[in-house]
């Protein structure tokens, strides 16, 4: 996970450095600019030039990888014919690069980001748009990245929008970044979001031709365990250390079972983090799950004073004072804020498996209805903007990546068309989520954590009855945007 930012117009060089000292925090490790020629590792306090440029690439470096031959390599990246800025995983980069050797590309590749720039390349005959669509097609990974032929911009997302990119226009420049505020600082004032598999091709919007969501086909249950165990061991490629944002639910608790097999296998060291006020649900479960995993738990104790001193910093970062995202982003800051003071840079998460095997209780009528799949759809389509902004945004404040295992694109493909009465099988299934709570069960959990009914990370925590019974008796939240 990094930040990237860019402007094109008339460029003063001095804006894009304001632009990544804006979202430092994103990528501590080194700095770099693309002006009139590439400068990596450079002192964003000292760098100065007051110089206009055509167009200006910006990067912030959070570095992860410390095992195998792959590192997490300074940016932007060049190779005389592409220049890129690069955020996300490229999580079949074996793969790329092998495909690369045999192509003839003769440069040792080390990181994602020179995967995807020669990977363009090797595709690029005068039709750059193509070329990136072709290169995507083969990767598979959460990325949001921009990429420059000396005459074309083209911006482009992931198919599910794990990564963030905005994106803003006025009358003297165009610009893009990982978060709204960069953009904000140099002026823009009305900031878009690129939606998830669309392509920015010179400022306009060119939608995929199908998205992931509307894809329809006959899903295989039987194949789920095995592509979910897929999905958890290509995202731990190159680590040695790793945590898991835990409740004690369904979710974390799957994810942490797959990685403790992974783990018996390689060296590999997970630790729990669970958030919750004093005697909170969320933290009684996750004390009973840790136990039965035997992994190492650590949980951060919420308190009024801890929220009041978080509230400002979070609000800003999602954009948003409404209580509800205030709550489950204050959940994933506190928690990634114990996983970065444990020095790590990745932590897993249990977001998108509500969404993808019908777990929220609205989705009881859905099922009455008979829509029940065209609504998981539908809320799929909008995770980008709902949910997964909110938790980059706020696990990013603590310099920590998630990674997203029920958001494997292979695996969404899967079960979105499986038939809805194996997702919920009654209007009176009160738990939901049936064949994950069957497969979680079969893997060995215990059926108190398997069929744990579902809870809201704003209510187990308790953190929303902090919020509201009394912070904002006292305080406009609002003053934080």
């Amino acid at each position: 996970m990094c930040s990237i930012v860019g402007l094109q117009g008339r460029v003063k060089a001095d804006d894009i450095v304001k632009m990544l000292k804006t979202s430092k925090y994103r990528g501590p490790d080194s700095s770099g600019l693309f002006l009139d020629e590439i400068y990596t590792d450079i002192d964003l306090d000292e760098f100065s030039d007051d110089k206009e440029y055509p167009i200006a690439f910006g990067h912030n470096l959070l570095s992860i990888y410390d095992l195998n031959d792959r590192v997490s390599e300074m940016q932007p990246v060049s190779n005389g014919n592409l220049t890129l800025v690069f955020n996300g995983e490229i999580y079949n980069f074996k793969t790329i690069t092998n495909l690369l050797s045999k192509v003839g590309v003769q440069k040792e590749i080390l990181s994602d980001a020179e995967a995807l720039l020669y990977l363009i390349d090797c595709y690029n005959k005068d039709d750059l748009i193509k070329a990136i669509q072709m290169a995507i097609r083969l990767v598979d990974g959460d990325y949001a990245f921009a990429v420059w032929d000396g005459e074309n911009l083209a911006l482009a997302r992931d198919p599910l929008g794990v990564k963030p990119l905005f994106y803003a226009q006025n009358d003297e420049m165009k610009g893009f970044a990982s978060t709204r505020q960069s953009l904000k600082e140099v002026g823009f004032e009305k900031i878009e979001t690129l939606k998830p598999e669309h392509i920015l091709f010179n400022w306009n919007d060119i939608a995929p031709t199908q998205a992931i969501y509307e894809k329809v086909f006959e899903g295989d249950v039987a194949k789920i365990d095995k592509m979910l165990k897929l999905s958890v061991a290509k995202r731990i490629d190159g680590l040695s250390e790793v945590g898991v944002i835990f409740s004690g639910g369904l979710d974390s608790s799957y994810i942490a079972l797959l990685l403790k097999e992974i783990s018996e296998n390689i060296p590999l060291k997970i630790t729990l983090y669970a958030v919750g006020a004093e005697g909170s649900k969320d933290v009684e479960a996750a004390i009973y799950a840790s136990k039965f995993l035997n992994l190492d738990l650590k949980i951060c104790e919420v308190t009024e004073e801890l929220v009041r001193e978080a509230l400002p910093e979070v609000v800003k970062a999602i954009g948003d004072d409404n209580l509800m995202k205030v709550g489950v982003g204050l959940t994933t800051y506190f928690a990634t804020k114990m996983v970065a003071e444990d020095g790590l840079k990745v932590a897993f998460s249990g977001q998108g498996a509500d969404e993808l095997f019908g777990g929220y209780k609205r989705y009881l009528q859905s099922f009455v209805d008979g829509t029940l799949n065209y609504d998981l759809r539908v809320d799929m389509s909008n995770m980008y903007h709902v949910n997964l902004e909110r938790d980059d945004a706020c696990s990013m404040l603590n310099g920590v990546e998630l990674r997203l295992p029920f958001l494997d694109k292979s695996l969404v493909e899967l079960v979105l068309n499986i038939q809805d009465n194996k997702k919920i099988v009654s209007m009176h299934d009160d738990v939901r989520k049936s064949i994950l709570r069957k497969l979680a069960f079969e893997e060995g959990l215990d059926y108190e954590i398997a069929y744990r009914p579902k809870k809201a990370a704003q209510y187990g925590t308790g953190i929303d009855k902090i919020l509201r019974k009394k912070i904002i008796k006292d305080t406009d939240i609002s003053q934080y945007l």
